[in-house]
């Protein structure tokens, strides 16, 4: 036990414990604690998003007055298309008072999907 090297065998760990960190948050997959947050938020959003655009669709296929609705949906702008999702009332869920622009982005690509 004399011989052993303690500096050595110490500089050695924290070495070995700086490339398990390295390799593990490059290919390993380990993410920080805000990270996993900020990707579980994006998720349950996400979530919420897809749940209601069938909401949207649906209010915009009870419309009576759809297919001129979907004429003019056609001729806006690819930018402006949710703005005008939302003015008709589509993104705007039961019980609330607002609409969803995320809802209202997504509603108006699916409605030009079902009239292709």
């Amino acid at each position: 036990m004399k011989d052993f090297k303690w500096k050595t065998a110490i500089w050695s760990a924290i070495g070995g414990a700086v490339v398990v960190m390295i390799i593990g948050f490059t290919w390993g997959g380990w993410v920080t604690g805000g990270t996993s947050e900020k990707e579980a938020d994006n998720a349950a959003q996400q979530a919420v998003i897809d749940r209601l655009v069938p909401i949207c669709v649906e209010q915009f296929n009870n419309d009576p007055e759809k297919d001129k609705w979907l004429k003019e949906l056609k001729g806006e702008d690819s930018w402006s298309r949710d703005v005008y999702v939302e003015e008709r009332g589509w993104a705007t869920m039961p019980f609330e008072k607002e609409p969803d622009s995320d809802v209202a982005d997504k509603c108006a690509e699916e409605i030009l999907k079902l009239s292709e």
